[in-house]
């Protein structure tokens, strides 16, 4: 099944520019991925720091770190993760 996987900030240099034929575009990449995958897996996929994986959006709802091992993807999803962000 097809998703579209995006990371942000310091998490894109964890993209690599290709995976399994698909190629990145920006911080972008759309994977072909086994059906069932759940959030975590992806995260454990692309080996990102625990640390660095704030905020996780599927579709721009919000996964809690609780939730993330249990939320499956579906088709046509797009998982979207940020590290945490530091202004002032």
């Amino acid at each position: 099944m097809k998703i579209t996987f995006k990371l942000f900030a310091m998490l894109a240099d964890h993209l690599p520019n290709e995976v399994d034929g698909a190629r990145r575009d920006g911080n972008v990449i759309a994977l072909d991925v086994p059906e069932g995958i759940t959030v975590q897996q992806m995260i454990d996929r692309f080996s990102l720091p625990a640390k660095l994986v704030h905020l996780v959006l599927v579709d721009g709802a919000y996964v809690a770190p609780a939730d993330r091992a249990a939320r499956v993807l579906r088709e046509g999803e797009a998982l979207a993760i940020w590290p945490p962000i530091a202004g002032g």
